[in-house]
């Protein structure tokens, strides 16, 4: 995706492979919040940790779909530039991103005070928390990442 003067437009845009690329870690990086979060631990006992497992099971689907998008796009070598459609995509990306990062800023906040405050966490159980705080904070990035990107496309229509 070349503009008249050589400059690649949308490198990380909806379609083109480094999206790709960001849409498949959310995707991995939430489920793998998602799965130690709530495999074998009794997260429900916490708000924040129910927040975090209802966000991270709203980036799993949205970013999935935006990959099968974006395979579609570079197997058929056709990028997505529909303005009203990339305009969705920005404020979908937006709120999800303010959303996992609210969701693993209190994640972590109810982990510190468990491990270090309370002491009424199990070494093996804040440790799991400890790791789902942690890859959503990763998935965060990812999709901010891909709302920085898609939202310097749109701008450039």
């Amino acid at each position: 995706m070349e503009n008249g003067d050589g400059s690649v437009a949308g490198a990380g845009a909806v379609g083109s492979t480094g999206s790709l690329g960001l849409r498949v870690g959310q995707a991995v990086f939430s489920s793998a919040s998602l799965l130690f979060m709530s495999v074998g631990v009794e997260f429900f006992s916490y708000t924040a940790f129910r927040f975090l497992v209802m966000i991270m099971g709203l980036v799993i689907p949205w970013s999935c779909t935006l990959a099968m998008i974006d395979v579609y796009s570079v197997f058929v070598g056709c990028p997505l530039r529909v303005p009203g459609v990339m305009v969705i995509v920005v404020v979908g990306d937006w709120v999800l991103s303010i959303l996992s990062f609210a969701a693993a800023c209190s994640s972590a906040a109810v982990i510190d005070l468990l491990q270090f405050h309370g002491s009424q966490c199990s070494p093996r159980f804040c440790g799991r928390y400890q790791l789902s705080a942690m890859m959503a904070f990763l998935s965060w990035f990812l999709t901010a990442a891909s709302a920085i990107f898609n939202f310097w496309f749109v701008a450039s229509l």
